[in-house]
């Protein structure tokens, strides 16, 4: 599995209907599932974002369709981010030269 942060920003749409972002989460993390991928976290937070998702995905492809599909909705615009772990990192840095 491949993991995915996205950084989220509240539309005037989203912020407008904010009593709803929890509702929305769920219907988020549902939407992820049927698309094949695995929301593992989502955190309100204070500063430049008002949502952090992190992601588990199969592919990159799941990955744009999950993004692309919560963007549609019109409640947030994403920033998104291919994370690496740390063993991913070790992999990557073994074909260093």
């Amino acid at each position: 599995m491949l993991t995915y942060i996205l950084l989220a920003n509240f539309t005037e749409q989203g912020i407008h209907n904010v009593k709803d972002t929890v509702k929305r989460v769920r219907a988020f993390k549902e939407l992820a599932k049927s698309l094949g991928a695995n929301v593992r976290e989502v955190y309100w937070v204070l500063g430049q974002y008002d949502t952090i998702n992190i992601l588990d995905v199969p592919d990159e492809a799941t990955a744009v369709a999950v993004a692309l599909s919560l963007g549609e909705l019109g409640n947030v615009r994403l920033q998104t981010l291919r994370a690496f772990s740390e063993s991913e990192v070790d992999n990557i840095l073994s074909k260093v030269s």
